[in-house]
């Protein structure tokens, strides 16, 4: 069995049809991650016992002539940062390691539950997914399964090693700065930021990043994500941001190649310094699209200037509401350093005037988007702006060879204008390292991208898999 071979349907229908059982897709998720974790050390906590019990379950429902849904027996991971039954949520922090375990999952993987897919543990991020690459103090480094030595990015990097590495085929993710595009651009897989609101975050406690994340499921190709996102799309009445159920189903509404007529090109934003082969290997995706009759319009400037600062303010204010009453604290030594001088700063400096600030800020990127998106359909940008960091730097990141902080600078200002987002694997550097090329559309125009990204999966045809 070969997870990375299979779509989740298939999987799924499989099992539905007891041509293999829930108990055989997890144990195999079980022994991969077992012999796996030791190097990639993706998963942070695993309860075999629970998730073999789970697809127990699944088996019998089958054998008695019922269907256990659409997500039949489907192994899955959940990021630190989210609830999950009986797992401790960590957010990767000292701070909330030796907390209780979850009496609640969350929406979304109550969602994935009950349309059969099983838990099988919890994934690695960085403590309260504030950078770019998955490292904390309280579990360590994750690695990228295509090379051991570099960075899977991040947040969601434990989630996108995990699949990458072929543990288990699916995994939740969340993306308030890039944490769901980046990790996947950096481990060769599809990755979709849907609109803010599309998967519900709600629960007995306020969402993390209130104006900024998402969550989603994550999935090795586009196809896969939809399948899931049929079954966890749609409001909930404990998160005020919810949107409505789409009118139809998405798989149903048809993921053929479905080629956009115009897009827009930009390679920089107007703003952003991007690695010589990165942006080769976006262009000739580029190019081939317009081979297939796609009109691009290469564009040089989306926004006057990076937004960083602004975005950085309202992800400041969101962990400082979280971390600020820890610090003095026993535990406040072992907080990230870097992340415990900005909750320092930014206690002793920021205002609540300039959080509002950095909201208007979001108003006036999106009406740029507004205005462009009366052009092109869909606007394409590199997902990142250097390749995967070597782990010995990480955080930082390299463009053309030269250290750079911020080699993420493509993907924080759609969650700043709320945009649907995905990333397509476009190619491996000489290094061979995964470089993803990423698609913005519209304000709730989740489809259009979702059918974008599909057709541009088919055109690059990039079918790879990591080396572990």
């Amino acid at each position: 069995m070969e997870f990375r071979r299979l779509g989740l349907a298939e999987l799924a229908g499989q099992v539905r049809r007891a041509e293999v059982s829930a108990r055989d897709v997890v144990g195999h998720a079980l022994e991969r991650i077992e012999a796996l974790n030791p190097s990639v050390r993706a998963f942070v906590a695993v309860d075999a016992d629970a998730a073999m019990a789970a697809a127990a379950a699944v088996d019998e429902v089958v054998a008695a002539g019922g269907d256990p849904g659409p997500l039949a027996g489907l192994p899955f991971a959940v990021k630190d940062l989210e609830d999950a039954t009986g797992f401790v949520t960590s957010h990767g922090s000292v701070v909330y390691a030796a907390g209780p375990p979850a009496a609640a999952d969350s929406p979304l993987v109550a969602r994935m539950k009950a349309a059969g897919a099983v838990v099988v543990g919890k994934t690695n991020t960085p403590e309260l997914g504030w950078k770019g690459d998955t490292d904390n103090v309280l579990f360590g480094p994750t690695a990228n399964p295509w090379n051991l030595d570099h960075s899977p990015g991040g947040s969601s990097g434990g989630s996108a090693a995990a699949i990458a590495a072929g543990m288990v085929p699916l995994a939740t993710g969340s993306d308030g700065g890039g944490s769901i595009r980046i990790p996947s651009s950096c481990c060769g897989l599809s990755g979709l930021k849907p609109s803010l609101g599309r998967v519900p975050s709600g629960g007995p406690e306020p969402p993390d990043w209130h104006h900024l994340s998402t969550r989603g499921p994550m999935a090795r190709r586009v196809a896969d994500i939809v399948h899931v996102l049929d079954t966890v799309v749609g409001p909930d009445p404990t998160d005020l941001r919810s949107l409505p159920r789409p009118e139809a189903s998405w798989p149903a509404a048809g993921l053929d190649a479905h080629l956009p007529r115009k897009v827009g090109w930009s390679p920089t934003l107007g703003y952003a310094p991007v690695d010589d082969e990165v942006r080769t290997l976006c262009e000739a995706a580029v190019g081939r699209l317009e081979g297939l009759g796609v009109e691009v319009v290469e564009i040089e400037t989306v926004f006057d200037e990076d937004p960083v600062d602004h975005w950085l303010t309202m992800a400041l204010a969101y962990n400082t509401r979280t971390l600020g009453p820890h610090r003095g604290t026993d535990a406040w030594d072992r907080v990230d350093p870097l992340l415990a001088a900005q909750v320092d700063w930014a206690a002793q400096h920021m205002t609540a005037v300039d959080l509002v600030k950095a909201e208007d800020a979001c108003h006036r990127l999106n009406l740029r988007l507004v205005a462009l998106f009366h052009d092109v359909r869909i606007l394409l940008t590199p997902t990142c702006a250097g390749p995967p960091p070597r782990r010995a730097d990480a955080p930082m990141g390299r463009i053309n060879g030269q250290e750079d902080a911020n080699w993420v600078r493509f993907t924080y200002p759609f969650n700043m204008t709320r945009s649907p987002a995905a990333t397509v694997c476009v190619g491996r550097t000489g290094d061979g390292l995964p470089v993803g090329l990423q698609l913005v559309g519209p304000q709730h125009g989740d489809l259009v991208v979702i059918r974008s990204a599909a057709a541009l999966e088919e055109a690059v045809a990039f079918d790879e898999v990591a080396p572990v």
